[in-house]
């Protein structure tokens, strides 16, 4: 996939169905990697989830020492230290995979991504060859020790103090951390702190027998109740020199580009959680008689079994087509001869701006689809005894996780407006070419017939949208729009909607190309639900942001280009959602 664009480009540019990889596309082995860990689900957790929810002693150490054994920790380790040596989407397959195992996909994906990751891409030879080996197994668990009571999510203000020991052997750590996912069980603490008066963080590799490290009693949480989450006290904590984590001051930069890494496998985990909860959802609305009928006969439960469906095809679809960017980013940087951990870094930092929507859409993808969940199972939906309390209690920590969706929202359009003034993406030039476009007549020319011509017209326009309302807002509110972040947010939704609602429609235009009319068909129906809802939502946060900033005569003929930009022909959605209901009803499970 030689034509891939740079992260961010999609705004500008249109990317061909040949250049993305969607899940269908997964190899044998990939899938046996999947199905191992869905296998493991079944038999060792999700038959102990009250147990493991009242964190019964020793539990989830034992359940992740059994991953272990299987390889399930160590799918993207080096060969080299005992891993697999997978590519970033077949690792991002597994967090999808072990998504659906509620506190226990928790405490895997710290371990495995912000406590293991740190050392893998930044640690030096002696390090890697010390600690990776172990943490792949898991004889050693992992832990990140980032946020303070008064840093969360402006992290590079923590307080938590290193000091060089007069013999300069040792880095002497006071401090506390909170929220330290794993923290009670873990032998392995990514530490952040500050050196003396320095500016930025550094990061440390603290092992739990250095002594000097204390803990609050277990969190009492909404959901993830058998997460371990503790605070984490360090008194007079002694780290050798040498397990300093890179280099002074490069702390900040560890923990932005581990969140990158952190914020795209959360994606990927929202997306096996939600399938879970779909299928069940879909047994119990076809169970459940009301009026001598099952309650899957009823229009609005079919509507929310399709729309439940759709919102996971259409994240799902991002999500891997981003995944696959990644790697194939990663493969030119070591073919053009970086350093490989170098290069991991590099390509997820690439497409940090995919990686922050993904984050976004996934977790309020899944956030709708278990709300959905309860009301399909009615009073049963709130009861303890059925599945969709635990559900609905655990999604909601992901919109809070590896940043809130408020801040990754903020970093999309920040990171993007970054990239244009360092000259990486021309945002300025086609920004420039819209707002010229309205002034011309309109192009009446005969229309595309080739199939989704008319929907890739329809994302086209709606980029336009987003570069209209961007460019407008730069040039009127220059320096000061750094901190409007209402309007910011609105065109972030609009990045967002169109990002995701793109990859959908490639998803469906590439299986019509390999698979055929048929076998695409369901694809293209949720592709079509997916963008035609999105029209509206484009149109609306567009609105709100041009009235915020524009006024007179500009605003009006501003409007009147949203308008023109967010028009679309008529689309039956409930007939396309009636199919899609039925094809899931028939099939008793998510079965895209």
């Amino acid at each position: 996939m030689s034509n891939t664009i740079k992260g961010g480009e999609f705004v500008i540019k249109e990317t061909s169905y040949t250049d993305i990889f969607i899940p269908e596309e997964f190899d044998e082995e990939a899938k046996m990697i999947r199905q191992t860990c869905l296998d493991f689900l079944d038999t060792e957790v999700l038959n102990k989830l009250d147990r493991i929810d009242s964190q019964e002693e020793g539990l989830m150490p034992s359940l992740m020492d059994k991953a272990g054994e299987l390889g399930m920790l160590s799918v993207s380790i080096p060969e080299e230290y005992g891993g697999f040596g997978k590519n970033f989407n077949t690792s991002m397959l597994v967090a999808d995979a072990v998504g659906g195992g509620f506190s226990f996909a928790v405490a895997l994906s710290a371990h495995t991504g912000i406590g293991t990751l740190p050392i893998l891409y930044y640690g030096n030879a002696a390090q890697k060859t010390k600690y990776i080996p172990k943490l792949a197994t898991g004889e050693w668990k992992a832990s990140y020790c980032l946020t303070e009571p008064n840093s969360g999510s402006d992290a590079n203000s923590g307080r938590t103090a290193a000091k060089l020991n007069a013999a300069g052997t040792h880095y002497v750590i006071n401090g506390q951390k909170m929220w330290i996912t794993n923290g009670g069980f873990a032998d392995i603490f990514i530490v952040f702190a500050k050196i003396d008066d320095d500016k930025n963080l550094t990061a440390f590799i603290v092992e739990k027998d250095f002594g000097g490290i204390s803990m609050n009693p277990e969190e009492h949480k909404l959901g993830i109740k058998g997460s371990s989450t503790r605070q984490v006290f360090f008194n007079d904590c002694e780290v050798p020199v040498e397990n300093m984590l890179s280099e002074r001051e490069n702390g900040f930069k560890i923990a932005v580009n581990i969140l990158n890494i952190g914020r795209i496998k959360l994606g990927a985990a929202t997306i096996g959680s939600s399938r879970m909860v779909i299928t069940q959802a879909i047994k119990y609305a076809n169970e459940r008689v009301q009026f001598n009928l099952p309650i899957s006969k009823f229009g609005a439960i079919r509507y929310k079994l399709a729309e439940m469906a759709t919102r996971l095809f259409a994240t799902e679809s991002a999500a891997y087509r981003a995944g696959q960017n990644i790697d194939d980013t990663y493969e030119s940087l070591v073919a053009g001869g970086m350093d490989e951990a170098k290069a991991k870094l590099k390509s997820v930092e690439q497409y940090a701006i995919e990686c922050a929507i993904i984050k976004v859409w996934c977790s309020e993808m899944l956030d709708y689809v278990v709300d959905e969940g309860v009301q399909i199972y009615g009073g049963m939906g709130y009861s303890a005894e059925a599945p969709m309390e635990r559900a609905y209690r655990d999604s909601r920590i992901n919109r809070i996780f590896e940043g809130t969706n408020e801040v990754n929202r903020l970093l999309v359009v920040d990171m993007l407006l970054k990239r244009a003034m360092k000259g990486e993406i021309d945002l300025m030039g086609p920004a420039t070419a819209v707002a010229s476009e309205l002034l011309a007549i309109p192009d009446f020319g005969e229309e595309d017939e080739t199939p989704f011509a008319a929907e890739k017209k329809i994302i086209a326009n709606l980029k336009k949208a987003g570069l209209l309302i961007a460019g407008a807002a730069v040039q009127k509110l220059m320096m000061s729009l750094s901190k409007e972040q209402e309007i910011l947010m609105n065109i972030a939704d609009i990045i967002g909607y169109v990002y995701i609602a793109e990859s959908a429609l490639l998803r469906a235009e590439k299986l019509y190309h390999t698979k055929g009319v048929e076998a695409s068909a369901d694809a293209t129906d949720m592709a079509k639900i997916y963008l035609y809802s999105t029209i509206d939502k484009v149109n609306i946060a567009g609105k709100e942001a041009l009235n915020s900033f524009a006024e007179g005569d500009e605003l009006k003929m501003m409007l009147v280009g949203l308008r023109r930009f967010t028009k679309s022909e008529p689309f039956n959605m409930k007939d396309a959602r009636q199919r899609i209901a039925k094809k899931l009803i028939d099939a008793n499970k998510y079965c895209f």
